[in-house]
């Protein structure tokens, strides 16, 4: 998890964001009125590694499935479920990165899935 945060500065925020979600749009608008431009991961195009994904998930105190959209209709057809073992959670994230709920937001002060946006706050 250190290596996650070893190059941030005061200033750096980056956000895994979907443009198409209203939560990431709104935790960007957050991050922005701060007077801040975060460094933005399109998370769809760009997944994060397995190293940065398990560094999340461990600083923001969530297990895989507590950060996947289990909607989403790629969790059933991958025959995905709750009891579903972390690891296998992970591998289908990082193979379908739709699965992974948005935005994860880095800062110096931590990481949390911001949803609602609003929770952006508690690390800026």
């Amino acid at each position: 998890m250190a290596a996650l945060f070893a190059s941030l500065t005061t200033m750096d925020i980056t956000i895994y964001h979907n443009p198409q979600c209203s939560n990431s749009r709104g935790a960007l608008a957050a991050i922005r009125e701060t007077g801040v431009e975060p460094r933005i991961v399109d998370y769809l195009a760009t997944p994060p590694t397995r190293e940065q994904l398990l560094g999340m998930l461990a600083a923001a105190g969530l297990r895989p499935i507590e950060a996947m959209r289990t909607k989403e209709s790629k969790f059933a057809e991958l025959g995905l479920s709750a009891e579903s073992p972390d690891a296998v959670l992970v591998d289908a994230m990082l193979a379908h990165p739709v699965l992974m709920n948005r935005p994860f937001v880095v800062t110096p002060k931590g990481v949390r899935l911001c949803r609602p946006p609003e929770t952006v706050r508690e690390i800026l």
